[in-house]
Protein backbone atom coordinates (compact mmCIF):
# COMPACT_ATOMS: atom_id res chain seq x y z
CA UNK A 1 0.00 0.00 0.00
CA UNK A 2 1.25 3.24 -0.76
CA UNK A 3 1.72 6.13 1.55
CA UNK A 4 -1.25 7.74 -0.02
CA UNK A 5 -3.67 4.90 0.37
CA UNK A 6 -2.03 4.50 3.90
CA UNK A 7 -2.96 8.20 4.69
CA UNK A 8 -6.46 7.89 2.91
CA UNK A 9 -7.49 4.65 4.81
CA UNK A 10 -6.63 6.97 8.19
CA UNK A 11 -8.10 9.89 7.02
CA UNK A 12 -11.49 8.23 6.55
CA UNK A 13 -11.75 6.27 9.67
CA UNK A 14 -10.84 9.53 11.48
CA UNK A 15 -13.70 11.33 9.10
CA UNK A 16 -16.01 8.25 9.22
CA UNK A 17 -16.04 7.99 12.95
CA UNK A 18 -15.03 11.30 14.59
CA UNK A 19 -17.67 13.41 17.18
CA UNK A 20 -19.96 15.19 14.77
CA UNK A 21 -19.98 11.84 12.07
CA UNK A 22 -20.72 9.62 15.21
CA UNK A 23 -23.22 11.85 16.28
CA UNK A 24 -25.28 11.67 13.52
CA UNK A 25 -25.06 7.85 12.95
CA UNK A 26 -25.99 7.29 16.91
CA UNK A 27 -28.83 9.50 16.07
CA UNK A 28 -30.26 7.05 12.95
CA UNK A 29 -29.98 4.22 14.96
CA UNK A 30 -33.44 2.81 15.34
CA UNK A 31 -34.41 1.23 18.97
CA UNK A 32 -32.72 -2.12 18.74
CA UNK A 33 -32.87 -5.27 21.64
CA UNK A 34 -28.96 -4.37 21.89
CA UNK A 35 -29.55 -1.21 23.11
CA UNK A 36 -31.86 -1.56 25.39
CA UNK A 37 -29.10 -4.37 27.13
CA UNK A 38 -26.86 -2.13 27.18
CA UNK A 39 -29.25 0.22 29.14
CA UNK A 40 -30.76 -2.44 31.33
CA UNK A 41 -26.78 -3.63 32.14
CA UNK A 42 -25.76 0.20 32.78
CA UNK A 43 -29.03 0.06 35.05
CA UNK A 44 -28.29 -3.01 36.34
CA UNK A 45 -25.05 -1.79 37.70
CA UNK A 46 -26.78 1.42 39.21
CA UNK A 47 -29.09 -0.27 41.63
CA UNK A 48 -26.12 -0.95 43.89
CA UNK A 49 -25.38 2.90 43.66
CA UNK A 50 -29.49 3.65 44.66
CA UNK A 51 -29.10 0.69 47.52
CA UNK A 52 -26.00 2.35 48.80
CA UNK A 53 -27.77 5.80 48.70
CA UNK A 54 -31.16 4.86 50.09
CA UNK A 55 -30.16 2.85 52.85
CA UNK A 56 -29.20 5.97 54.16
CA UNK A 57 -33.02 6.79 55.67
CA UNK A 58 -34.08 3.00 56.19
CA UNK A 59 -31.13 2.43 58.08
CA UNK A 60 -32.14 5.09 60.19
CA UNK A 61 -33.92 3.89 63.11
CA UNK A 62 -31.55 0.97 63.47
CA UNK A 63 -28.68 3.69 64.08
CA UNK A 64 -30.72 5.08 66.60
CA UNK A 65 -31.63 2.05 68.34
CA UNK A 66 -28.04 1.25 68.39
CA UNK A 67 -26.94 4.11 70.18
CA UNK A 68 -24.55 5.56 67.09
CA UNK A 69 -27.17 8.23 66.30
CA UNK A 70 -30.15 10.09 67.52
CA UNK A 71 -33.43 11.12 65.58
CA UNK A 72 -32.67 14.54 66.65
CA UNK A 73 -30.16 16.93 68.04
CA UNK A 74 -30.25 19.97 70.45
CA UNK A 75 -27.73 21.86 68.34
CA UNK A 76 -28.79 22.86 64.89
CA UNK A 77 -25.25 21.23 63.42
CA UNK A 78 -25.82 18.32 65.76
CA UNK A 79 -23.42 15.49 64.52
CA UNK A 80 -24.41 13.01 66.70
CA UNK A 81 -28.33 12.69 65.46
CA UNK A 82 -29.10 11.32 61.78
CA UNK A 83 -29.44 15.04 59.71
CA UNK A 84 -25.15 14.30 60.60
CA UNK A 85 -25.10 10.97 58.97
CA UNK A 86 -27.50 12.33 55.69
CA UNK A 87 -25.46 15.29 55.52
CA UNK A 88 -22.09 13.11 55.42
CA UNK A 89 -23.71 11.14 52.75
CA UNK A 90 -24.10 14.41 50.73
CA UNK A 91 -20.81 16.36 51.44
CA UNK A 92 -19.41 12.89 49.99
CA UNK A 93 -22.05 13.07 46.98
CA UNK A 94 -20.84 17.05 46.27
CA UNK A 95 -17.34 16.03 46.29
CA UNK A 96 -17.87 13.29 44.10
CA UNK A 97 -19.91 14.96 41.21
CA UNK A 98 -18.12 18.74 41.66
CA UNK A 99 -14.64 17.93 42.26
CA UNK A 100 -14.27 14.73 40.41
CA UNK A 101 -16.96 14.60 37.76
CA UNK A 102 -14.23 15.40 35.02
CA UNK A 103 -12.71 11.88 35.71
CA UNK A 104 -15.56 10.33 33.18
CA UNK A 105 -14.40 12.34 30.57
CA UNK A 106 -10.89 12.09 30.91
CA UNK A 107 -10.31 8.67 31.68
CA UNK A 108 -13.87 7.46 30.01
CA UNK A 109 -16.95 6.26 31.13
CA UNK A 110 -16.37 2.74 31.38
CA UNK A 111 -13.49 2.69 33.74
CA UNK A 112 -15.19 5.24 36.39
CA UNK A 113 -18.21 3.82 36.06
CA UNK A 114 -16.49 0.35 37.29
CA UNK A 115 -14.00 1.90 39.64
CA UNK A 116 -16.28 4.15 41.37
CA UNK A 117 -18.47 1.91 42.16
CA UNK A 118 -16.07 -0.80 43.39
CA UNK A 119 -14.52 1.84 45.80
CA UNK A 120 -18.20 3.26 47.58
CA UNK A 121 -18.52 -0.61 48.22
CA UNK A 122 -15.36 -1.25 49.85
CA UNK A 123 -15.85 2.04 51.57
CA UNK A 124 -19.32 0.89 52.81
CA UNK A 125 -17.79 -2.37 54.18
CA UNK A 126 -15.78 -0.32 56.17
CA UNK A 127 -18.21 1.59 57.67
CA UNK A 128 -20.37 -1.22 58.48
CA UNK A 129 -17.44 -1.84 60.82
CA UNK A 130 -17.64 1.10 62.73
CA UNK A 131 -18.20 1.57 66.67
CA UNK A 132 -18.50 5.36 67.00
CA UNK A 133 -19.98 8.24 65.32
CA UNK A 134 -17.09 10.00 64.32
CA UNK A 135 -15.96 6.51 62.37
CA UNK A 136 -19.76 6.34 60.87
CA UNK A 137 -19.45 9.49 59.53
CA UNK A 138 -15.71 9.42 57.94
CA UNK A 139 -16.67 6.45 56.25
CA UNK A 140 -19.65 7.14 54.92
CA UNK A 141 -18.72 10.70 53.50
CA UNK A 142 -15.90 8.37 51.85
CA UNK A 143 -18.41 6.20 50.21
CA UNK A 144 -20.18 9.09 49.37
CA UNK A 145 -17.57 10.07 47.16
CA UNK A 146 -17.73 7.30 44.89
CA UNK A 147 -21.67 7.43 44.29
CA UNK A 148 -21.41 10.90 43.69
CA UNK A 149 -19.00 9.75 40.48
CA UNK A 150 -21.43 6.77 39.63
CA UNK A 151 -24.26 9.18 39.07
CA UNK A 152 -23.37 11.68 37.11
CA UNK A 153 -21.35 8.52 34.84
CA UNK A 154 -24.34 6.87 34.17
CA UNK A 155 -26.40 9.80 33.20
CA UNK A 156 -23.60 10.42 30.92
CA UNK A 157 -23.26 7.21 29.68
CA UNK A 158 -26.85 6.40 28.71
CA UNK A 159 -26.88 9.73 26.89
CA UNK A 160 -24.52 8.75 24.46
CA UNK A 161 -25.43 5.47 23.56
CA UNK A 162 -29.10 5.86 22.94
CA UNK A 163 -30.43 8.70 19.59
CA UNK A 164 -32.94 11.58 21.19
CA UNK A 165 -36.04 9.85 20.00
CA UNK A 166 -36.35 7.27 22.66
CA UNK A 167 -34.07 8.87 25.79
CA UNK A 168 -36.47 9.67 27.81
CA UNK A 169 -38.33 6.34 27.98
CA UNK A 170 -34.44 5.12 28.09
CA UNK A 171 -34.04 7.40 31.22
CA UNK A 172 -37.68 6.22 32.34
CA UNK A 173 -36.25 2.42 32.32
CA UNK A 174 -32.87 3.32 33.66
CA UNK A 175 -34.80 4.45 37.06
CA UNK A 176 -37.20 1.92 36.88
CA UNK A 177 -34.11 -0.72 37.09
CA UNK A 178 -32.00 1.08 39.22
CA UNK A 179 -35.09 1.78 41.48
CA UNK A 180 -36.17 -1.55 41.98
CA UNK A 181 -33.18 -1.67 44.80
CA UNK A 182 -35.16 0.05 46.78
CA UNK A 183 -37.58 -2.18 47.68
CA UNK A 184 -35.01 -4.73 48.48
CA UNK A 185 -33.36 -2.36 50.81
CA UNK A 186 -36.53 -1.34 52.27
CA UNK A 187 -37.43 -5.07 53.05
CA UNK A 188 -34.11 -6.08 54.43
CA UNK A 189 -34.32 -2.72 56.95
CA UNK A 190 -37.80 -3.74 57.91
CA UNK A 191 -36.65 -7.21 58.35
CA UNK A 192 -33.04 -6.58 59.76
CA UNK A 193 -32.67 -3.29 61.86
CA UNK A 194 -35.16 -4.19 64.54
CA UNK A 195 -32.81 -7.47 64.95
CA UNK A 196 -29.15 -8.45 65.70
CA UNK A 197 -28.34 -11.55 64.08
CA UNK A 198 -25.16 -13.15 65.37
CA UNK A 199 -24.97 -10.35 67.85
CA UNK A 200 -24.47 -7.86 64.86
CA UNK A 201 -26.49 -4.80 64.87
CA UNK A 202 -29.56 -5.36 62.04
CA UNK A 203 -28.08 -2.01 59.96
CA UNK A 204 -24.71 -3.23 59.42
CA UNK A 205 -26.36 -6.43 57.91
CA UNK A 206 -27.98 -4.42 55.48
CA UNK A 207 -24.97 -2.44 54.45
CA UNK A 208 -22.81 -5.32 54.41
CA UNK A 209 -25.25 -7.70 51.90
CA UNK A 210 -25.45 -4.65 48.92
CA UNK A 211 -22.01 -3.78 49.30
CA UNK A 212 -21.62 -7.96 48.85
CA UNK A 213 -23.61 -7.92 46.04
CA UNK A 214 -21.79 -5.42 44.59
CA UNK A 215 -19.12 -7.57 43.23
CA UNK A 216 -21.43 -8.25 39.87
CA UNK A 217 -20.12 -5.54 38.56
CA UNK A 218 -17.10 -7.26 37.29
CA UNK A 219 -19.45 -9.36 35.29
CA UNK A 220 -21.23 -6.53 33.81
CA UNK A 221 -18.45 -4.74 32.41
CA UNK A 222 -17.57 -7.38 30.32
CA UNK A 223 -20.58 -6.80 28.19
CA UNK A 224 -20.71 -2.83 28.01
CA UNK A 225 -18.69 -0.74 25.48
CA UNK A 226 -17.50 2.35 25.82
CA UNK A 227 -18.64 5.23 24.74
CA UNK A 228 -18.16 5.87 21.24
CA UNK A 229 -18.70 9.77 21.42
CA UNK A 230 -15.84 10.01 23.76
CA UNK A 231 -13.80 8.08 22.12
CA UNK A 232 -14.29 10.09 19.01
CA UNK A 233 -13.48 12.83 20.93
CA UNK A 234 -10.68 11.55 22.20
CA UNK A 235 -9.36 10.83 18.72
CA UNK A 236 -9.53 7.04 18.76
CA UNK A 237 -11.67 6.83 15.78
CA UNK A 238 -11.28 3.01 14.56
CA UNK A 239 -12.51 2.01 18.12
CA UNK A 240 -15.66 4.36 18.00
CA UNK A 241 -16.16 2.86 14.72
CA UNK A 242 -15.79 -0.41 15.51
CA UNK A 243 -18.13 0.20 18.56
CA UNK A 244 -20.41 2.41 16.36
CA UNK A 245 -20.88 -0.51 13.79
CA UNK A 246 -21.93 -3.04 16.13
CA UNK A 247 -24.82 -1.10 17.38
CA UNK A 248 -25.62 -0.22 13.41
CA UNK A 249 -25.64 -4.35 12.85
CA UNK A 250 -27.71 -4.97 15.83
CA UNK A 251 -29.93 -2.52 14.72
CA UNK A 252 -30.14 -4.48 10.94
CA UNK A 253 -29.30 -0.78 9.54
CA UNK A 254 -26.99 -0.12 6.88
CA UNK A 255 -23.32 0.60 8.00
CA UNK A 256 -21.45 3.55 7.08
CA UNK A 257 -18.61 3.28 4.33
CA UNK A 258 -15.82 0.58 4.87
CA UNK A 259 -12.97 2.55 6.45
CA UNK A 260 -10.38 1.43 3.26
CA UNK A 261 -12.54 4.15 1.11
CA UNK A 262 -10.88 6.85 -0.15
CA UNK A 263 -11.19 10.41 0.93
CA UNK A 264 -9.60 13.57 0.89
CA UNK A 265 -10.67 15.01 5.00
CA UNK A 266 -8.23 15.89 7.57
CA UNK A 267 -7.44 13.43 10.63
CA UNK A 268 -9.03 14.72 13.79
CA UNK A 269 -7.43 15.31 16.37
CA UNK A 270 -8.92 14.47 20.01
CA UNK A 271 -10.89 17.72 21.33
CA UNK A 272 -9.45 19.46 23.94
CA UNK A 273 -12.48 19.93 26.78
CA UNK A 274 -13.05 23.25 28.29
CA UNK A 275 -11.99 23.77 31.80
CA UNK A 276 -14.47 24.25 34.74
CA UNK A 277 -13.42 28.28 34.85
CA UNK A 278 -15.00 28.04 31.22
CA UNK A 279 -18.19 26.28 31.84
CA UNK A 280 -19.64 30.27 33.87
CA UNK A 281 -18.69 31.97 30.12
CA UNK A 282 -20.76 32.09 27.34
CA UNK A 283 -22.22 29.51 25.56
CA UNK A 284 -22.04 27.48 29.26
CA UNK A 285 -23.09 30.15 31.54
CA UNK A 286 -26.55 30.48 31.53
CA UNK A 287 -27.34 26.46 31.93
CA UNK A 288 -24.47 26.27 34.26
CA UNK A 289 -26.71 28.75 36.62
CA UNK A 290 -29.83 27.62 35.87
CA UNK A 291 -29.38 24.06 36.16
CA UNK A 292 -27.53 25.25 39.70
CA UNK A 293 -30.15 26.13 40.64
CA UNK A 294 -32.95 23.62 40.05
CA UNK A 295 -30.36 21.15 41.75
CA UNK A 296 -30.27 23.30 44.98
CA UNK A 297 -34.13 23.13 44.92
CA UNK A 298 -34.98 19.82 43.39
CA UNK A 299 -33.06 18.35 46.12
CA UNK A 300 -35.58 19.19 48.98
CA UNK A 301 -38.20 17.31 47.68
CA UNK A 302 -36.57 14.13 46.25
CA UNK A 303 -34.36 13.50 49.56
CA UNK A 304 -35.87 15.59 52.29
CA UNK A 305 -38.79 12.65 51.89
CA UNK A 306 -37.00 9.80 50.91
CA UNK A 307 -34.07 10.10 53.46
CA UNK A 308 -36.49 10.56 56.02
CA UNK A 309 -39.74 8.74 55.36
CA UNK A 310 -39.10 6.15 58.23
CA UNK A 311 -37.97 8.97 61.00
CA UNK A 312 -41.37 11.06 59.55
CA UNK A 313 -43.91 8.45 60.28
CA UNK A 314 -42.47 7.57 63.61
CA UNK A 315 -42.78 11.33 64.64
CA UNK A 316 -46.21 10.90 63.41
CA UNK A 317 -46.61 8.17 66.17
CA UNK A 318 -45.45 5.29 64.86
CA UNK A 319 -43.69 2.69 65.79
CA UNK A 320 -40.29 1.56 64.25
CA UNK A 321 -41.23 -1.80 63.02
CA UNK A 322 -44.48 -0.28 61.95
CA UNK A 323 -42.80 2.67 60.19
CA UNK A 324 -40.05 0.45 58.11
CA UNK A 325 -43.41 -1.83 57.00
CA UNK A 326 -45.15 1.33 55.95
CA UNK A 327 -41.52 2.53 54.10
CA UNK A 328 -41.41 -1.06 52.73
CA UNK A 329 -45.02 -0.90 50.69
CA UNK A 330 -44.30 2.82 49.69
CA UNK A 331 -40.71 1.90 48.13
CA UNK A 332 -42.82 -0.06 45.24
CA UNK A 333 -43.82 2.93 43.82
CA UNK A 334 -39.71 3.76 43.50
CA UNK A 335 -39.31 1.33 40.04
CA UNK A 336 -42.90 1.61 39.33
CA UNK A 337 -43.55 5.24 38.73
CA UNK A 338 -40.67 5.40 36.39
CA UNK A 339 -42.03 1.89 34.35
CA UNK A 340 -45.44 3.90 33.97
CA UNK A 341 -43.61 6.98 32.98
CA UNK A 342 -41.78 5.52 30.18
CA UNK A 343 -44.77 5.18 28.13
CA UNK A 344 -45.03 8.90 27.67
CA UNK A 345 -41.48 10.03 28.68
CA UNK A 346 -40.86 11.01 25.12
CA UNK A 347 -44.23 12.59 24.30
CA UNK A 348 -44.28 15.60 26.02
CA UNK A 349 -41.11 18.33 26.53
CA UNK A 350 -38.62 17.35 29.51
CA UNK A 351 -39.25 20.52 31.18
CA UNK A 352 -42.71 20.37 31.45
CA UNK A 353 -42.83 16.85 32.83
CA UNK A 354 -40.27 18.00 35.29
CA UNK A 355 -42.73 20.95 36.43
CA UNK A 356 -45.73 18.92 36.29
CA UNK A 357 -43.98 16.19 38.61
CA UNK A 358 -42.66 19.03 41.28
CA UNK A 359 -46.13 20.28 41.59
CA UNK A 360 -47.48 16.97 41.98
CA UNK A 361 -44.90 16.84 45.08
CA UNK A 362 -46.17 20.21 46.68
CA UNK A 363 -49.29 18.64 46.48
CA UNK A 364 -49.13 15.31 47.91
CA UNK A 365 -46.40 16.10 50.49
CA UNK A 366 -49.03 18.31 52.05
CA UNK A 367 -51.48 15.93 52.01
CA UNK A 368 -49.10 13.02 53.44
CA UNK A 369 -48.45 16.28 56.54
CA UNK A 370 -51.96 16.18 57.22
CA UNK A 371 -53.15 12.30 56.67
CA UNK A 372 -52.76 9.96 60.60
CA UNK A 373 -54.92 7.14 59.32
CA UNK A 374 -52.27 4.06 57.67
CA UNK A 375 -53.98 4.07 54.34
CA UNK A 376 -53.85 7.35 53.92
CA UNK A 377 -50.47 7.85 54.93
CA UNK A 378 -49.59 4.87 52.59
CA UNK A 379 -51.49 6.28 49.71
CA UNK A 380 -50.31 10.05 49.84
CA UNK A 381 -46.47 8.31 50.30
CA UNK A 382 -46.75 6.59 47.36
CA UNK A 383 -48.07 9.60 45.39
CA UNK A 384 -44.92 11.93 46.51
CA UNK A 385 -42.41 8.75 45.88
CA UNK A 386 -44.16 8.67 42.81
CA UNK A 387 -43.72 12.24 41.58
CA UNK A 388 -40.48 12.34 42.84
CA UNK A 389 -39.23 9.58 40.66
CA UNK A 390 -41.27 11.07 37.17
CA UNK A 391 -39.12 14.40 38.53
CA UNK A 392 -35.52 12.48 39.10
CA UNK A 393 -35.51 10.22 35.48
CA UNK A 394 -36.87 13.83 33.65
CA UNK A 395 -34.36 15.80 35.16
CA UNK A 396 -31.65 13.06 34.89
CA UNK A 397 -31.66 13.08 30.94
CA UNK A 398 -32.67 16.64 30.74
CA UNK A 399 -29.38 18.08 32.64
CA UNK A 400 -26.99 15.42 30.26
CA UNK A 401 -28.55 16.15 27.13
CA UNK A 402 -28.41 20.04 27.35
CA UNK A 403 -24.21 19.76 27.25
CA UNK A 404 -22.49 19.23 24.76
CA UNK A 405 -20.41 15.86 24.62
CA UNK A 406 -16.59 16.96 25.53
CA UNK A 407 -18.05 18.56 28.87
CA UNK A 408 -20.85 16.17 29.37
CA UNK A 409 -19.70 14.58 32.30
CA UNK A 410 -17.70 18.01 34.13
CA UNK A 411 -20.89 19.97 33.17
CA UNK A 412 -23.61 17.60 34.71
CA UNK A 413 -21.33 16.74 37.15
CA UNK A 414 -20.84 20.55 38.71
CA UNK A 415 -24.43 21.29 38.57
CA UNK A 416 -26.03 18.15 40.11
CA UNK A 417 -23.43 18.58 42.88
CA UNK A 418 -25.35 21.65 44.08
CA UNK A 419 -28.05 18.72 44.87
CA UNK A 420 -25.41 17.34 46.85
CA UNK A 421 -24.78 20.64 48.68
CA UNK A 422 -28.41 21.22 49.18
CA UNK A 423 -29.03 17.43 50.66
CA UNK A 424 -26.10 17.81 52.72
CA UNK A 425 -27.46 20.59 54.59
CA UNK A 426 -31.09 19.71 54.24
CA UNK A 427 -30.38 16.83 56.71
CA UNK A 428 -29.72 19.53 59.52
CA UNK A 429 -32.23 21.45 58.40
CA UNK A 430 -35.05 18.81 57.95
CA UNK A 431 -34.39 17.43 61.65
CA UNK A 432 -34.62 21.51 62.74
CA UNK A 433 -37.13 21.69 61.07
CA UNK A 434 -39.21 18.68 62.42
CA UNK A 435 -38.06 19.54 66.08
CA UNK A 436 -39.94 22.63 65.59
CA UNK A 437 -42.51 22.54 63.05
CA UNK A 438 -43.30 18.92 62.62
CA UNK A 439 -43.82 17.00 59.40
CA UNK A 440 -45.68 20.03 58.39
CA UNK A 441 -42.86 22.48 58.88
CA UNK A 442 -40.94 19.76 56.81
CA UNK A 443 -43.48 20.11 53.69
CA UNK A 444 -44.42 23.47 54.00
CA UNK A 445 -40.09 24.21 53.20
CA UNK A 446 -40.55 21.15 50.13
CA UNK A 447 -43.33 22.76 48.74
CA UNK A 448 -41.38 25.89 48.72
CA UNK A 449 -38.62 24.63 46.76
CA UNK A 450 -40.81 23.23 44.91
CA UNK A 451 -42.38 26.38 43.79
CA UNK A 452 -39.00 27.50 42.50
CA UNK A 453 -38.22 24.45 40.14
CA UNK A 454 -41.30 25.34 38.26
CA UNK A 455 -40.43 28.81 37.99
CA UNK A 456 -37.02 28.35 36.75
CA UNK A 457 -37.54 25.53 34.55
CA UNK A 458 -40.92 26.43 32.70
CA UNK A 459 -39.59 29.73 32.07
CA UNK A 460 -35.78 29.36 31.14
CA UNK A 461 -35.35 25.82 30.80
CA UNK A 462 -34.30 24.72 27.10
CA UNK A 463 -36.50 22.71 24.44
CA UNK A 464 -34.40 19.12 24.15
CA UNK A 465 -37.16 16.71 22.90
CA UNK A 466 -36.14 15.45 19.24
CA UNK A 467 -32.66 17.19 19.39
CA UNK A 468 -29.89 15.10 18.82
CA UNK A 469 -26.95 15.61 20.75
CA UNK A 470 -24.29 18.55 20.38
CA UNK A 471 -26.88 20.31 18.54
Amino acid sequence: MSAVDAGSVIDHASTASGPDEVSRRLEALPASTYVWRLVILLSLGGCFEIYDLFFTGYIAPGLARSGLMTTTTQAFFGFSGIGAFVAATFAGLFIGTFCLGFLADRFGRKAIFTYSLLFYSAASVVMACQTTPEGLLLWRFIAGIGIGIEVVTIDTYITELVPSRIRGRAFAINQAVMLSAVPIVAALSWWLVPLSPYGVDGWRWVVLIGAAASMVIWVLRLYVPESPLWLARQGRAREADRIIRTLEDAAGVAAAPPAAAVTTAPARAATRSPGYAELFRPPYASLVVLFMIFNLCQAFGVYGFANWVPALLVEKGINVTKSLQYSFIIAFAYPLAPLLASTFADRFERKWIICGAAAAIAVFGMAFSQFTAPALLIASGVLVTGANMTLSYAYHAYQTEVFPTAIRARAAGLVYSMSRLSATFSGFIVAFMLKEAGVGGVFGLITAAMVIVIVAIGIWGPAVRGKPLDA
